[in-house]
């Protein structure tokens, strides 16, 4: 195996690096012909310890990643290398200091999203949380947390942060396809529902967000989920799948190929991205009074 150039290691974010690390460290166990249970008797921990330091899903201890390395008898370069990733792999979460308001598994997945460099969704049920308002998004946690209000604050000023990843000097791509109910389905007050239209009419203006409206239809039955892909070559694909109070992601080539054909394929059905102003414009001209679309 090669090092990674110096550049790749200062972008990625430590929940990258931890699947990064988790990738060599699987591929360096098959290639020796070693199982899980061995793997996790030389660092006297179960099998899952194993499959989830293979994943990602947790901190990287740098005393059971170097015991892991001698046991597949890597060479120095290597062992350095690899090392060298799990110590900024265990660099503090960029989200500590929300780790009051969301679960472990969130935490992953938020990481994964800021690391990623092309998020695709599918949005079925709510604007998708990276194209919210602050009103709209406290609307939409507030119906599943009701009476908690310094809870509702907490979450809503989390999405509000998330949505930075738009606006940095280096934003991700951000493809959305999202069913026409959304645009329909009320949430909050008139006033809410008319920011974030023309929240949505000002993000689809950005060359790196892609918006485009599937009509009622071809989406019926599928549950909202999100794919996340990064620049790393050995990174797979992640396929998210939105719960209400929690989140699940999927890692493996064989789980993540079936959502990967079925966002394409919906995005296919949908309307073209370059309709999606005129979608906008329809919608809102038939709830309110709004000046045709400029030129």
């Amino acid at each position: 195996m090669t090092g990674i150039p110096g550049e790749t290691l200062r972008q990625s974010g430590p929940t990258a690096l931890r699947m990064l690390v988790g990738v060599r460290l699987r591929r360096l166990r098959e290639s020796r012909g070693i199982t899980r249970a061995d793997a996790g008797s030389a660092i006297g921990s179960p099998p899952s310890t194993i499959s989830h330091l293979e994943s990602g899903r947790t901190d990287l201890p740098l005393d059971d990643v170097a015991d892991l390395l001698s046991l597949y008898g890597v060479d120095e370069a290597e062992r350095q290398v690899v090392l060298t990733l799990a110590a900024q792999a265990d660099a503090p979460g960029r989200w500590q200091d929300y780790r009051d308001v969301i679960s472990d598994e969130f935490a992953a997945f938020l990481g994964l999203e800021q690391d990623a460099t092309v998020i695709r969704t599918y949005a079925v049920q709510h604007v998708p949380a990276l194209l919210q308002t602050k009103d709209y998004a406290q609307a939409v946690i507030g119906r599943n947390r009701e009476g908690h209000a310094e809870v509702i604050e907490r979450r809503v000023a989390l999405r509000m942060h998330r949505q930075q990843l738009l606006r940095s000097p280096q934003p991700r791509k951000l493809w959305v396809v999202m069913d026409e109910s959304v645009l329909r389905r009320q949430v909050g007050d008139s006033a809410t529902m008319r920011a974030q239209f023309e929240h949505l009419q000002e993000m689809i203006n950005l060359p790196h967000v892609t918006l485009q409206v599937l009509s009622f239809g071809p989406g019926k039955g599928v549950d909202p989920f999100t794919i996340l892909r990064f620049a790393e070559a050995d990174l797979p694909d992640v396929v998210y799948l939105e719960q209400t109070a929690d989140a699940h992601y999927l890692t493996k080539d064989a789980d993540v190929r079936p959502y990967r054909h079925l966002l394409n394929q919906l995005s296919v059905y949908a309307q073209p991205a370059a309709a999606t102003p005129e979608i906008l414009h329809q919608i809102i001209s038939t709830l309110w009074s709004a000046p045709p679309p400029p030129e």
